[in-house]
């Protein structure tokens, strides 16, 4: 079986095309005009073994809030789609990731219902072009989306750059381990009301 999807959303503020296969093998082209979005969605990708395509256009002459808010929107809906009813998922995911000094725990639930939770002070504006309050809104979004409960907790760091990639992969990981199949339970869903 496999677990792929396809998300097309247009906005007046935006263009985004998403494809994704979960049990990938970390293939990705990602093309949005956020250089620094580009390299954490790459490392996601690649951390996730889950092959990404994503074609993003946004009106950025305003401000990348757009462009990033809205790819996190498809990104969690492709998720949403190639997971269908999740029978047979772990359905939780967690992960604990060093990231030079800085110090990631994340963890996700695919509940069918979203709640999201940030802890993570930045001490710059941006990085590179990206605003790092952004990176709440990407996250947010992502966990409405996906119908997910996601929990970021940023302990350790100094670096913003690494404070960020950190939660990057931890996600990476803990997704993957989130839609892997328990082979013990491969025809349940994993809930007891039988429905997710």
């Amino acid at each position: 079986m496999k677990r792929n999807a396809q998300i097309i959303r247009k906005t007046k503020e935006t263009d985004i095309c998403i494809s994704l296969v979960i049990d990938g093998t970390g293939k990705r082209i990602i093309e949005t005009p956020i250089g620094f979005l580009n390299h954490m969605l790459d490392l996601l990708a690649k951390q996730g073994l889950f092959d990404l395509k994503i074609q993003a256009k946004g009106d950025i002459y305003i401000d990348e809030h757009h462009t990033i808010e809205d790819v996190g929107i498809v990104l969690g809906q492709a998720f949403a789609k190639a997971l269908g009813d999740k029978k047979g998922i772990n359905r939780y995911g967690f992960f604990i990731l060093p990231m030079d000094e800085s110090l990631a725990t994340v963890a996700v639930d695919f509940a069918g219902r979203s709640a999201f939770t940030l802890q993570c002070e930045f001490k710059r504006e941006k990085v590179g072009d990206l605003s790092t309050e952004l990176i709440y809104d990407f996250w947010d979004a992502f966990a409405q989306n996906a119908k997910a409960n996601i929990f970021i907790k940023v302990e350790n760091g100094r670096n913003d750059h690494h404070k960020i990639e950190s939660i990057f992969k931890a996600m990476a990981k803990a997704l993957r381990m989130a839609c892997e199949f328990d082979r013990r339970a491969l025809l349940e869903i994993p809930s007891t009301k039988g429905v997710i």
